[in-house]
């Protein structure tokens, strides 16, 4: 299994963008030294949030790192131009030396439809179009293309292209079935976000990805899952307690009073830390516990946390990082491929 990290570098209510996005770059080249395999960066286009360009930070943190796989988490393909999604992830690829990813969503806020002057009414039309002109751009030096959206391509060269043959291309989905199915019928890479409630609920939809993606031809080898979630790590369970969760609890309640939602109280934010709940909080036995819970359940190849939920000290975040690429890596990789290797392997849901 891969494990990794993402963040949407989220900046304290005291700091400013520059600090955050040095105290980001810190963060991947610790991740890369302390041998996690992917770090992903989102984008947001608030005042909260330092990175509105994922591939201009990636690119910066490729100078300062050797092996870690760069990703963003996500890319909002509906409000951006697929071409030069392609061309910035092309660069990426050719900087870090072939270890570029893309992950491209709908986007869970939206902020950027008005702001690259889309309409929120063609949210689910704009992200199908895109994301096949993407692919054919993945695909093919030279490219025709039509759609409502954009303006056609007519035997267009689109440079550079990336070292890698092709660029993987991950589909990341909040939990909406028709979404996991189309990641499925194009044997796309499936990045499901888990940020509450109980995992195994989720398991449905990795049954239909799956099931959609063999009944489309592909092979199961070629469907992989990654879960991405919340979490945070630190030497003692109450250790990681008092770092996180009030900035966790803050940032979700701001959040959800944006969306309409009712603040957290802090009896679900214990039933999250349990063993069936969707937060990895605590120990690093602990966050061992939580990742292969859930991949009893799921099966998954990757799985991905995102730590800076809040306002987290750099420090404590650090530590994190090493907790979780020293002394939980190597633990989850190896009970993984220990399951592997057993005959009649199964991935039942617990009861």
């Amino acid at each position: 299994m891969e494990l990794g990290l993402f963040s949407f570098a989220e900046v304290p209510p005291n700091g400013t963008d520059t600090t955050r996005l040095r105290d980001l770059l810190e963060e991947i080249a610790l991740a890369d030294a302390v041998g996690l395999d992917v770090f992903g960066v989102g984008e947001h286009h608030r005042p909260d949030y330092a990175a509105s360009a994922p591939a201009v930070v990636l690119a910066a943190a490729a100078a300062r790192t050797e092996r870690i796989r760069l990703t963003s988490a996500v890319t909002v393909l509906s409000s951006d131009d697929p071409v030069r999604v392609f061309q910035d992830f092309a660069t990426l690829d050719l900087l870090s030396n072939g270890r570029a990813e893309i992950l491209v969503g709908r986007g869970s806020f939206t902020e950027s439809f008005p702001l690259f002057g889309y309409d929120l009414r063609d949210y689910d039309t704009l992200f199908a179009e895109k994301l096949e002109l993407l692919l054919k751009l993945r695909a093919s030096e030279v490219v025709t293309w039509s759609g409502r959206h954009r303006a056609p391509l007519l035997e267009r060269s689109v440079f550079p292209r990336p070292i890698q043959e092709q660029l993987p291309v991950w589909i990341a989905v909040g939990g909406t079935p028709a979404s996991v199915a189309r990641a499925g019928r194009l044997g796309l890479p499936l990045a499901l976000a888990i940020i509450g409630g109980q995992p195994h609920r989720f398991r449905p939809l990795i049954d239909l990805y799956r099931q959609t993606g063999a009944e489309a031809g592909h092979a199961p080898e070629t469907l992989k899952v990654s879960i991405n979630g919340h979490g945070f790590l630190a030497d003692t369970p109450e250790a990681a307690r008092a770092a996180a969760v009030e900035p966790f609890m803050a940032t979700m309640a701001r959040i959800g009073r944006e969306r309409g939602w009712p603040p957290p109280s802090r009896a679900q934010f214990d039933a999250e830390i349990a063993l069936d709940g969707a937060l990895v909080l605590g120990s690093p036995q602990q966050a061992i516990d939580k990742i292969l819970y859930q991949h009893e359940l799921f099966g998954h190849d990757r799985h991905l946390l995102q730590l800076t939920v809040g306002p987290i000290p750099h420090a404590d975040v650090l530590r994190a990082i090493e907790l979780f690429g020293t002394e939980v890596a190597p633990v989850v990789r190896r009970e993984v491929a220990t399951v592997a290797e057993r005959p009649g392997r199964s991935t039942t849901p617990r009861s």
